[in-house]
């Protein structure tokens, strides 16, 4: 029998740093409802969904601690979650998560049709710098205002509704490590999920880098690594003008040929949809990228034990 899933990828505008948090809710349970119209059952929205981007500016104490949630859900966001669970539908959402113990993530979830979390990631490979760079305008301070991820990348599975594909989720920068998405693929991954808040310039400094490369860039690690690890990938942006500050759009849905079935048009809010045949994934999975009869493993060991580049002598 066919394990057909229609997924969403709900694109955000900018979400501005006077923007209430019930203006971007309302925004994202429009999306949401727009996606379930369309037949949607799980809908995918960007890295820090419900704030700004706010590790572009050096920020302390009670104004930085506003950006974080305690606890998912909490009474802020439960609105969403609230209407997702009425109209039978899940998502993924980013979000910057505050624990108990004090620890700060850049995290996501992903929630079943019934409202309940299936699983929680948090963001692994962290951009930025920890100090502000001297004279620049927008800082990437995600070293400051975050931990490293301590989940890793455990596969999950959807619901049974959905065909119980193998899922996983990643967070902006990580899409562009492909170690994360092997690793995942190591675990059959048929589903890959993440959002994204990236900066239409050079977010380190310098001006190598524009809108149009960036974004190339961003598309290409979808399509690249969703082919080699034969699996669905849903990637998706905050776009726009947040604050003075561009962010790239290009949300996009991948199938595991690494072929594009639907691309945002616009760096507003835009929702795109896809129907996923999820046994699609086994034409890589059997053949080009069967792991059991053509992985080397032993000589993969400077992968999981080196850092920085070491050119020979």
């Amino acid at each position: 029998m066919p394990r057909i899933l229609r997924l969403a990828a709900a694109q955000m505008g900018p979400n501005q740093r006077a923007d209430t948090r019930e203006t971007i809710l309302a925004r994202m349970i429009a999306l949401l409802e727009e996606a379930a119209g369309k037949g949607a059952k799980f809908v995918v929205f960007p890295e820090l969904a419900f704030t700004t981007f706010f590790p572009r500016w050096l920020i302390e104490g009670a104004e930085l601690d506003q950006y974080y949630e305690r606890e998912m859900p909490n009474p802020r966001v439960q609105p969403l979650f609230d209407r997702a669970r009425e109209l039978g539908v899940g998502f993924y959402v980013g979000y910057a998560e505050l624990t108990p113990q004090g620890q700060r993530f850049n995290s996501a979830i992903s929630t079943g049709p019934d409202g309940s979390i299936l699983a929680k990631y948090r963001k692994v490979h962290l951009p930025g710098s920890v100090e502000p760079r001297p004279g620049d305008r927008f800082q990437q301070l995600e070293k400051r205002y975050f931990e490293y991820g301590d989940l890793g990348f455990p596969a999950f599975r959807g619901a049974p509704d959905w065909g119980a594909p193998v899922m996983g989720m990643l967070v902006c920068n990580d899409r562009r490590w492909p170690e994360a998405w092997r690793v995942y693929a190591l675990q059959g991954v048929e589903l890959m999920v993440m959002g994204y808040n990236s900066a239409a310039y050079d977010p380190n400094g310098g001006s190598t880098e524009n809108e149009e490369i960036r974004t190339f860039h961003s598309t290409l690690a979808a399509q690249s690594n969703a082919y080699m690890n034969a699996t669905w990938a849903v990637s998706v942006a905050k776009a726009g003008n947040e604050d003075g500050s561009g962010l790239i759009g290009g949300s996009v849905i991948v199938d595991p040929n690494g072929v594009i079935v639907a691309q945002a048009g616009t760096l507003g809010d835009e929702v795109l949809v896809a129907d996923c045949d999820l046994d699609l994934t086994r034409q890589g999975k059997e053949k080009m990228f069967n792991f059991e009869a053509h992985r080397r493993p032993e000589h993969y060991r400077r992968i999981v034990e080196q850092v920085g580049a070491k050119p020979p002598a």
